[in-house]
């Protein structure tokens, strides 16, 4: 779809169909969020003296 189109189907439909893909890219950026603190703040479960 272009964005002219894309936006034309997203005001039909009101305030939920721009709330959807905000809420989508939200969860997304949150899950590389913690997917990056999770890859480079783990510490390996070795020998602690």
């Amino acid at each position: 779809m272009m964005n002219a189109d894309c936006f034309a189907f997203m005001s039909s439909m009101g305030w939920i169909a721009w709330l959807m893909p905000l809420t989508f890219l939200l969860l997304v950026g949150l899950g590389f969020a913690s997917l990056a603190k999770y890859l480079f703040s783990h510490t390996p479960q070795g020998d602690r003296s």
